[in-house]
């Protein structure tokens, strides 16, 4: 039985990716800054352990609690709309934190369990921020960007030690939780010179004709898990896919 790590299961892509994995007979290790285990199906297959991203130690004891991994999912991350002028640089720092550094640490914490196997597979869940610019998500952008640069560079790295590296690219998931879960850091971000523009963006969003189910990306990671070939991006979502297609 193979077994995933995924971060950031709470609720959202993290969560459907756990339920995911686990109608398909994995082990899964679904991880949480605040564990709650009836997110999940009562199975002995599902493990909820506390984890935060941003913290060594919690990491370190998360990984030591799991034994061996057979996959690694970075999928936790933290959102933020808003004007960059009016975004205060500790918020910044703060989404690098969770959105950069902390998939950096978890690959740093895996890699050598990995190497000293000889297999293993890092899947990274970045955005389609990625594949085309979007307005008033700046910093939000530049750490996902980062991870992208990061995850293409790993892959040859990680290459000869037969450890496979992947990018899931997700679309705009009106479903999911991102602008509640950033809610309280986006207060302020919008000043009033950026309202009328701010308010264009807002009525594209929800004219969007295709978007992105949490079941996209779950197919997704899965895929890149589970995949043989070479390939390095996986686009998530009929709107990811189609700003992939026409890049």
């Amino acid at each position: 039985m193979k077994t995933v790590l995924i971060t950031g299961c709470s609720s959202g892509y993290g969560l459907e990716i756990a339920r995911h994995f686990h109608t398909q007979g994995w082990k899964v290790i679904a991880t949480m800054r605040t564990p709650c285990r009836d997110l999940l199906p009562d199975d002995e297959r599902i493990h909820v352990l506390p984890l935060d991203v941003t913290r060594p130690d919690s990491i370190a004891l998360a990984l030591e609690a799991s034994g061996p991994i057979d996959v690694l999912v970075n999928n936790a991350g933290i959102g933020l709309f808003g004007a960059f002028e009016a975004t205060p640089m500790a918020t910044v720092r703060e989404i690098f934190e969770t959105n950069t550094f902390g998939v950096m640490a978890m690959c740093q914490a895996i890699i050598p369990q990995f190497r000293a196997r000889r297999a293993g597979t890092i899947v990274n869940v970045t955005s389609s921020v990625a594949l085309a610019p979007m307005p008033l998500v700046a910093a939000y952008t530049a750490s996902k960007m980062a991870i992208e640069g990061f995850t293409a560079s790993l892959e040859h790295e990680l290459k000869s030690f037969d450890i496979s590296v992947k990018l899931v690219e997700p679309g705009y998931g009106p479903t999911t939780r991102f602008t509640s879960n950033g809610q309280a850091r986006m207060q302020g971000l919008i000043p009033k010179p950026y309202a009328p523009f701010a308010q264009k963006v807002f009525m594209a969003f929800t004219q969007t004709g295709e978007v992105t189910r949490e079941a996209d990306v779950a197919e997704a990671v899965w895929r890149a898990a589970n995949g043989s070939s070479h390939q390095l991006r996986f686009p998530a979502g009929a709107d990811a896919i189609a700003l992939a297609g026409a890049q």
